[in-house]
C-alpha cells in the first residue's frame, strides 16, 4: 500500500461501526462442542487458553491455539471442539467458570456476536473474505497480546455474565486485525480492493473528498485515465459493482455518517450531490432501508442515552 492508499484505508475502516456482545467466556472440558451458527450474525472465538480444532463442512479442521482467534463476518455452518476428528465431538454442554478446577484437558474461549452498524457497510464487509483468523504466534500480530491479556483478566467470574468490558476489548482486537487485512492483498472484491489498484486509489481519493462533484462515468474514466469502456470493464471487475451503484453506496455511507453526526437532512443531501430532498431521501432508502429522518432520529436518541 502507498500511503495515500493507507490513509483512505484508515479513514474507511474507522467508519465502520460494530455493536458487540460477548455470549459467554470461561473453560469447556473433556469433550465438548462449541458453536454461534444459525443467529445470522457475525461472531467470533477466541482461544484464551488451551487447544482446539475449527470446523467446516467438506473442509479441513483448523488447529487453534491460545491467542489464537476467528471472526466469521458471515453466519457460516461451524463448530469448534477439543478434537480433529468432527464426528469425535460431543454435544454442546454448559461452559465452567475459568478457573473452576478441571480433572481434563481444558480450553478457555470468548466467544460472541457482533452486527455491523452504519448505511453501506456491505460495501466495506463484502471486501473481506467470509472468516478471518488471526494467529496469536505470527510476528505481524505481536502488538495483539496485550489484548488478549487484557480480555483473559476480564474472564474471570461466572462464564455466561462476562464483564462488559470484554467486549470493547475485543473490538479493538478486531479493528487490528481489519487493519491488518487491509493492508495485506488477500482482500476480495470490494472497496479495499479498489484501493490496492493504483489506477483506482487516486480516483476514490477525489471522490470522497468531493463527494458532490459530477461524478459521470465519463469524469470518472477521465480521473482514472482510462477510456470510458475499458473503465466500465476493469472497474466492475475489482469493486463487484457498476460505478453507478458504487457512486451511490459510497454517497449513502457518507451521508449516513453526517446523519450520525447529527448534520440536517437536507444540508447531507447537498453535501452528497443531491439538489432534490425527496431524491436524496428515495436514494438513502434504497442503499440502506431507511429513510434519512428517522436514521437521523434514531442514532442522535441512541447517542443521547
Amino acid at each position: 500500500m502507498t500511503p495515500d492508499t493507507d490513509q483512505l484505508a484508515r479513514w474507511l475502516l474507522g467508519s465502520l461501526r460494530l455493536d458487540t456482545a460477548v455470549l459467554h467466556a470461561g473453560q469447556y472440558c473433556g469433550r465438548w462442542r462449541a458453536s454461534t451458527a444459525g443467529r445470522e450474525l457475525g461472531s467470533f472465538h477466541l482461544v484464551l487458553e488451551g487447544q482446539c480444532y475449527l470446523h467446516f463442512d467438506g473442509a479441513a479442521p483448523i488447529p487453534l491455539g491460545p491467542r489464537d482467534g476467528v471472526f466469521l463476518l458471515r453466519d457460516l455452518p461451524h463448530f469448534l471442539s477439543p478434537y480433529p476428528d468432527p464426528l469425535h465431538a460431543a454435544s454442546a454442554q454448559a461452559m465452567r467458570p475459568l478457573h473452576a478446577p478441571a480433572n481434563s484437558p481444558s480450553t478457555a474461549l470468548a466467544c460472541g456476536f457482533f452486527q455491523f452498524q452504519g448505511a453501506a457497510s456491505k460495501l466495506i464487509v463484502d471486501s473481506f473474505p467470509p472468516y478471518l483468523l488471526l494467529r496469536g504466534g505470527a510476528p505481524a500480530f505481536a502488538a495483539a497480546a496485550a489484548l488478549f491479556d487484557l480480555i483473559l483478566q476480564e474472564a474471570g467470574g461466572d462464564p455466561e455474565q462476562p464483564s462488559p468490558l470484554m467486549a470493547r476489548l475485543v473490538e479493538l482486537l478486531f479493528f487490528y486485525l481489519i487493519r491488518h487485512v487491509a493492508q495485506g492483498e488477500q482482500v476480495a472484491g470490494g472497496l479495499l480492493s479498489l484501493l490496492h489498484r493504483s489506477e483506482f486509489a487516486p480516483l476514490l481519493e477525489r471522490m470522497l473528498d468531493s463527494p458532490a462533484a459530477d461524478w459521470s462515468i465519463e469524469n470518472m474514466a477521465k480521473a482514472a485515465c482510462m477510456s470510458r469502456a475499458s473503465f466500465c470493464k476493469h472497474f466492475a471487475s475489482a469493486s463487484g459493482h457498476s460505478p453507478a451503484q458504487f457512486l451511490l453506496l459510497l454517497r449513502m455511507k457518507i451521508a449516513a455518517r453526517r446523519l450520525h453526526d447529527g448534520t440536517s437532512v437536507e444540508r447531507v443531501a447537498e453535501l452528497v450531490g443531491y439538489r432534490s430532498h425527496a431524491e436524496f431521501t428515495r436514494a438513502f432508502k434504497r442503499a440502506t432501508g431507511e429513510q434519512p429522518g428517522a436514521y437521523r432520529r434514531h442514532h442522535l436518541r441512541h447517542s443521547s442515552n
